[in-house]
């Protein structure tokens, strides 16, 4: 059957560039983990470039779809899913590398917000409200403390030596209270509608 053309237009907008790169990150995390158990001299190099890839695709993506106007549901959708596995699968990786409690710390509270938020996100959008916690720019910063981080504790094994691990995970650390900072902002903006006081105010209006 023959595509209307309001169909093709959204066939052809949904696998715009913006879109392609958002799920070329997605196929980059399998490759990341791949390449990050390979027992080679080179292993470490090849897992942060393709990691810096990946991260790379992240504000790529975003900047094409708002500069060509390609701004669609499904990379708003697939966008955030894209970054989150790529952080936490890499975050999981890292730790299992070098399981201690000190890089376990971090890694639980930057995960353990992302689901948080997740979940409030949804929750606020079934009630009408998802622009309340919409994506600030300390989201931003935060992330972009995330991908630096990741990079330097990938490349521990290699010429630069261990002090490019250590200043990693000072940047995880400072991703890690970035991360509990906007996430006391998201939740501070949402309790309104999580405690019930809008819909108290919106009955005290009505009267």
């Amino acid at each position: 059957m023959l595509f209307t053309k309001t169909q093709r237009d959204l066939k052809e907008t949904m696998w715009n560039l913006p879109n392609l790169l958002t799920m070329l990150r997605i196929v980059l995390i399998p490759v990341f983990v791949a390449v990050f158990y390979i027992d080679a001299p080179w292993a470490s190099y090849a897992a942060g470039a393709v990691f810096g890839a990946a991260a790379i695709t992240d504000w790529l993506d975003g900047y094409l779809a708002r500069r060509l106007g390609q701004m669609t549901a499904l990379g708003a959708f697939l966008d955030p899913v894209a970054d989150k596995l790529m952080v936490a699968v890499a975050l999981v990786v890292l730790l299992q590398a070098d399981p201690l409690v000190l890089i376990a710390l971090p890694v639980m509270v930057i995960i353990g917000r992302e689901i948080t938020v997740s979940a409030l996100r949804e929750w606020m959008a079934e009630i009408g409200a998802r622009a309340t916690v919409a994506v600030s720019n300390l989201g931003k910063i935060k992330t972009t403390a995330q991908m630096i981080s990741i990079v330097l504790m990938i490349l521990r094994d290699s010429i630069f030596g261990p002090w490019v691990y250590d200043i990693g995970i000072v940047l995880l650390y400072v991703a890690a209270i970035l991360t509990l900072w906007s996430m006391l902002l998201y939740m501070t903006a949402a309790w309104p509608s999580l405690s019930g006081k809008d819909q108290t105010q919106g009955a005290e209006s009505a009267s």
